[in-house]
């Protein structure tokens, strides 16, 4: 007979379940060593786009506040932002007021105003601002326009009244001469000075193109 197989010795199964056991650790710490590299990279990259966008926000402030700080310019009273505007008014030809005979004026004017968009809405206002200029006319004598003065005068009342028949309000020269008289007559009292607010007149010159008296 042949001999039975040798059993095996008590100590092998133990040291095979031992190889087992050995080789899964191995291979749960690779992973677990993977996945943590895995993740250290990750967040790496998430912080790095994460200051990437942060420093993008700040140069977008950086650029921005100065045009939210910046300030309107501002303009003197002869100062314009570009060229002037010059609006032509059709030649006037009138009879002056004059008694001794009759004289008529034949007058060409030009409107400089501060802004164009003024100029292109005052061509609505063309037939009230003629007429307002005839009137002027009609009233002087030609001795009062033959001088530099007159001519000087003339200007600022067609300035005034071209303005008024726009809508703006325009004192004369007179009231404003009169309230300041006023207020220099009046007792003295322990009370500021009202600040005197000039009225706005968008028309800046009255411009001769032609001045003819016959």
């Amino acid at each position: 007979m042949s001999a039975a197989p040798a059993a095996p010795a008590e100590g092998d199964a133990p040291k095979k379940g031992s190889k087992k056991l050995i080789i899964i650790g191995a291979a749960v710490a690779v992973l677990l060593a993977g996945g943590g590299g895995a993740f250290f990279m990750m967040k790496k990259k998430a912080d790095a786009e994460a200051a990437a966008a942060a420093e993008g926000e700040d140069g977008e402030a950086e650029h921005a506040a100065p045009g939210k700080q910046a300030k309107k310019p501002e303009h003197g009273k002869d100062e314009h932002k570009g060229p002037p505007t010059f609006v032509p008014l059709d030649p006037f030809i009138v009879n002056l007021a004059d008694k001794e005979g009759e004289r008529f004026a034949q007058i060409g004017v030009s409107l400089q105003v501060d802004d164009a968009k003024i100029g292109e809405e005052m061509k609505g206002y063309m037939p009230a601002i003629r007429n307002s200029v005839l009137l002027i006319l009609s009233h002087k004598t030609s001795a009062e326009l033959l001088s530099i003065e007159g001519k000087q005068k003339l200007a600022e009342e067609i300035r005034r009244d071209a303005a008024r028949a726009m809508g703006y309000e325009i004192e004369d020269p007179e009231d404003e001469e009169a309230a300041a008289k006023a207020e220099e007559d009046a007792p003295k009292k322990k009370k500021k000075k009202k600040k005197k607010v000039e009225s706005y007149n968008p028309i800046v010159h009255v411009h001769y193109s032609n001045f003819i008296i016959q």
